[in-house]
């Protein structure tokens, strides 16, 4: 079935308290894109923020990031007062995210619900039921906070080694840290859940992203360093990145520590099925963040300055691939399959059945063929215009060179009096790929200041862009749904007349 949905993070909704939340404004969007005759709306990885305010740098895999979590509800819920929110300063621009606000703030606010909360049978379950994970990310935030933030492989020895003696003395220290953090988890959810089966009450699927690695300073790295390439002293030795091109002659360093494939073997993948099968829950379909990865990855030595020196280095490929559809069979993924391909690469795609990304916005800055070209399309696949890590197609426009955007307008037959963008939109729509994702900022013909996020830089305009109230109307609706229906994107009839 061909389908198409848009692609906006929770962060970037409007509303109160100076970031999208999932309350009222999440729910509106859910209406917004039905009426659109959307059925999918993808967004960025629900996990905290970490280095950069980056949801791809996050301390745990499975936490949600407390930013989210709506507090207006809370008032409703009796355990804010609607004055409290209203002596705080969120943000000094309703377009933009303040992280640092929001770091300011948020907690305390949820620290004043906590401790008006009674108690409930559900919150107790809801500690039970996913102990297997939560028991120690609270401990690991409890012991970060008392640690100033420190990396926990600088706590004490007993602490950064889990000694059972300083863990169990750690657990009884913190116990009260330990159960406002666990709170915070379940209000995310419990929010999490409503927002989720009120989307698939109206037929909209979440794409949820699910990032290749994780950070050095997360609950993972501490609970299961066998798993990770680390030295005696449970430091790194290799990290991850992308070799140097074109757009980087240093490469890009995530820094992010790289897994023991030949030990996760071992259990059969044990680590990533839980992950897996978490994240199959939480969203309908999942997008594998650097799938190429899986393959082969760039491994740069620990301590470098940059990824020149690193080398690729075999993934777990197909074995990976096929136990993973062996025991969670249900699982529907999209492999993010951009950047530097080899053959081996598209094999391993191709084998496992994902479909890939094919994105417009890489198809026209050469004349050369192009995998990124309609044309070259697989049904099996999923058209964007863009992505989080790219520009807006307006300020693709707006700075492309001029034989790119003079191929791009021959190509797609893109006029002044339609619009570059929406041209851009139809391409996509029209394609063969059997779903089509446009990210909002180009629905609203927005430029580079509505860009998400550059890749390899820090900089407070990542992830903070934010859509203003009343952008979303009736009108784009409608003229979504009917491009949607016209490229059989919903299966309805409607009046093919100019109105």
């Amino acid at each position: 079935m061909r389908e198409s949905g848009i692609l906006m993070h929770i962060t970037s909704l409007p509303g109160p308290c100076g970031v999208g939340t999932m309350g009222t404004e999440a729910f509106r969007f859910v209406d917004f894109l039905k009426k659109a005759g959307q059925r999918c709306w993808q967004i960025l990885p629900l996990t905290p923020t970490g280095y950069g305010n980056s949801p791809y740098q996050s301390c745990s895999v499975y936490a949600g990031n407390h930013y989210l979590i709506d507090l207006e509800t809370l008032v409703q819920d009796g355990l804010l007062q609607r004055q409290e929110l209203e002596t705080v300063q969120w943000c000094s621009r309703e377009d933009r995210v303040d992280f640092g606000l929001q770091y300011q703030n948020r907690l305390k606010m949820l620290k004043l619900a906590y401790d008006r909360f009674p108690g409930s049978e559900a919150f107790e379950t809801f500690c039970r039921s996913n102990s297997w994970w939560l028991s120690d990310y609270a401990l690991f935030m409890a012991l970060k906070e008392h640690f100033d933030g420190q990396p926990w492989y600088v706590w004490p020895k007993d602490l950064k080694y889990r000694e059972p003696d300083a863990i169990w003395q750690a657990r009884h220290e913190h116990e009260e840290k330990i159960r406002f953090i666990s709170f915070v988890q379940y209000l995310f959810y419990r929010q999490w859940d409503c927002l989720h089966g009120y989307a698939k009450e109206n037929g909209i699927r979440i794409i949820g992203d699910v990032p290749i690695y994780v950070p050095a300073d997360s609950v993972e790295t501490w609970t299961a360093p066998e798993l990770f390439q680390m030295d005696e002293n449970l430091m790194p030795v290799a990290v991850a990145g992308c070799p140097p091109d074109a757009f980087g002659p240093d490469g890009q360093l995530w820094g992010n520590p790289l897994y023991r494939w030949d030990v996760m073997k071992k259990d059969d993948y044990r680590w990533w099925k839980n992950r897996l099968k978490a994240a199959g829950e939480r969203y309908d379909v999942i997008r594998m963040d650097h799938f190429r990865g899986f393959e082969s990855y760039w491994s740069v030595p620990y301590g470098d300055e940059n990824a020149r020196n690193g080398k690729w280095v075999k993934g777990p490929g197909m074995d990976f691939i096929r136990s993973v559809q062996k025991d969670l069979p249900h699982l529907q993924l999209i492999a993010e399959d951009l950047g530097f391909l080899t053959q081996e690469v598209l094999d391993l795609r191709d084998a496992s059945g994902f479909p890939g990304m094919k994105v417009l916005g890489f198809a026209f800055d050469t004349r050369e063929p192009s995998d990124y070209l309609p044309y070259n399309y697989p049904a099996n696949s999923v058209c964007y215009t863009g992505t989080h890590d790219n520009m807006t197609t307006r300020q693709w426009f707006e700075t492309a060179d001029a034989d790119a955007a003079a191929y791009a307008r021959e190509y797609m037959t893109l006029t002044e009096e339609e619009g570059l963008v929406w041209g851009v939109i139809r391409t996509a729509m029209a394609s063969v790929s059997g779903l089509c994702m446009v990210p909002m900022q180009d629905y609203l013909n927005l430029g580079g200041e509505a860009r998400m996020n550059f890749p390899g830089t820090m900089s407070d305009s990542n992830w903070s862009w934010r859509m203003e109230s009343g952008m979303i109307t009736d009108d784009l609706a409608e003229k979504i749904r009917r491009m949607t229906v016209l490229y059989g994107r919903q299966r309805e009839k409607i009046d093919l007349v100019s109105e």
